[in-house]
């Protein structure tokens, strides 16, 4: 069977839009007997060309008659389930064993709705403000990303869709969401001005795995991380006014689609707007708590060689962290100082606790400490897909992780630090190690001299007999030398504060 066209315009809101249309007389007649049933009809996000996240208990859910009994079938598995009071469905299919691709019916009283040209794989979620949203391409106001006409050219990867949500703000959670499922293609990365970070890291995750990947990209430019969490997840907080409107309106009619995990990069709102860097870390864990129940909290996973229905814990969410920029010369009546970033990165890093999560340094990639879009997002992707490959497909060989802070003692006037994915410490550009400062009891802080010894740091100061603490890249502009053996940079830190 020919693969379907893909749509040359935009698809309706699956809200208006049927899939199985009844000829015009017969509608007639039914509605003259009063015994037509509506169509069932699904979500935006179940339709033609899509990935279906390979599992033991992939949900597919959409709305029929109340107490409609409604059948769906993909390959040889089959479920049947009834419209509740509401009229809302949902059945789990068992898809650990089936081929990777076919079309899934789902069929009610009086009709069948076909997806044709479904494919079993991985199916992530991407989202956040501007630096998740920057496309492969041009976009106003803002230089595009590196070699952009050379990647968009080289972007044909039919087994990788890509499903762009339609920007909206909405008062409640709405049970739907405006988009529609492409194949990957020049021409469709293009049209969508598809997230070139979450591009990237479905082309690797293909390329490494073999398998189907879908990427849902949901993100807005612009916005603080408490648009994006639930109200309930506010409770004994101050919501805001506008609290929750993009995930009422660009993430709660997705849910519970089947995923693998979730990718996040968002932060500059928040260091903007609110500047109270420490708070983000609760923030964080809010939303990603909440992104978890709305979408099945933990989800079978598979690695290359192991069985889709070996269970995992809690779905991934790997972040990136925000890039140098200099933020209080730009935005001076914001952004007080230029430790303001260097606060909520901590925080960001801080949020590592949060199991099964991840993060992306980004100090060595800002091009233009006066752009807050750094145009590197290739690198941002490809360090995003070495977090899944090692931590959600369990690839030993990756080391996915720059050195991050463990330990400190003194000894003979020096502070010795020990780092955790350490391994190889070297400095990048082959120069003395930088943007090292101590401090001791006073608390003033000084430049530091940096060395790396038996896998170790140390760090002195003549002004500082007596060190006490230690702090690195500590700055909003901040782009240290810092590196392991896999050349990934290390995470800034201040020794005296929660990690």
């Amino acid at each position: 069977m020919p693969l379907p066209p893909e749509p040359s315009m935009p698809r309706l809101p699956s809200i208006l839009n049927q899939r199985a249309p009844v000829p015009v007389a017969a509608l007639l007649l039914a509605i003259a007997c009063g015994s037509a049933g509506a169509a069932v009809r699904l979500p935006a996000v179940i339709s033609d060309r899509m990935v279906l996240q390979r599992s033991a208990a992939t949900p597919v859910w959409g709305w029929a008659d109340a107490g409609e009994t409604v059948s769906v079938r993909f390959g040889a598995t089959a479920a049947t389930t009834r419209a509740d009071g509401d009229g809302r469905w949902r059945v789990d299919l068992d898809l650990g064993a089936e081929r990777r691709a076919g079309e899934l019916r789902i069929r009610g009283a009086d009709s069948e709705t076909v997806v044709r040209d479904v494919l079993l794989g991985d199916v992530w979620l991407a989202s956040g403000q501007s630096n998740m949203q920057k496309p492969l391409g041009e976009r106003k106001g803002e230089r595009p990303t590196f070699d952009y006409r050379a990647e968009i050219d080289a972007a044909d990867a039919p087994d990788v869709r890509l499903f762009k949500v339609a920007r909206k703000r909405a008062p409640a959670p709405l049970d739907d969401v405006a988009g529609e499922w492409v194949r990957c293609s020049p021409e469709s990365v293009e049209r969508t001005a598809f997230s070139a970070a979450a591009y990237f890291f479905g082309r690797r995750l293909h390329r490494e795995l073999g398998v189907p990947v879908g990427l849902i990209d949901s993100s807005y430019g612009g916005t603080r991380i408490e648009l994006w969490t639930p109200a309930a997840a506010a409770a004994g907080t101050d919501p805001g006014p506008d609290h929750s409107v993009l995930y009422n309106g660009m993430i709660a009619g997705l849910a519970p689609f089947g995923l693998k995990g979730m990718l996040w990069y968002q932060g500059e709102s928040n260091l903007i707007d609110d500047g109270d860097g420490a708070a983000y870390t609760a923030k964080m864990a809010r939303l990603v708590d909440a992104w978890r129940g709305a979408f099945g909290g933990g989800q079978p996973r598979s690695s290359p060689g192991s069985s889709p229905r070996t269970l995992s814990g809690p779905l991934p969410f790997y972040y990136v962290q925000i890039a140098p920029h200099l933020y209080h010369v730009v935005r001076p009546s914001k952004v007080a100082d230029s430790e303001a970033a260097a606060r909520l990165r901590q925080a960001q890093a801080a949020a590592l606790a949060i199991p099964s999560t991840g993060m992306v340094v980004t100090t060595d990639l800002a091009d233009d400490l006066a752009d807050i879009h750094p145009r590197d997002k290739r690198t941002v992707g490809l360090r995003l897909a070495n977090l899944a490959l090692a931590d959600t497909y369990g690839r030993k060989d990756i080391e996915a992780r720059g050195p991050r802070f463990r330990a400190m003692r003194v000894e003979n006037g020096r502070a010795l630090l020990s780092f955790d994915h350490g391994e190889g410490l070297f400095a990048s550009d082959r120069k003395p190690l930088s943007w090292f400062q101590v401090a001791g009891a006073d608390g003033r802080w000084h430049p530091a001299k940096a060395d790396i010894e038996a896998g170790r740091v140390a760090v002195a100061s003549v002004r500082v007999p007596h060190p006490v603490t230690v702090r690195f890249a500590w700055d909003e502009a901040a782009q240290p030398n810092l590196v392991n053996g896999a050349g990934l940079p290390a995470v800034p830190f201040h020794t005296g504060a929660a990690q």
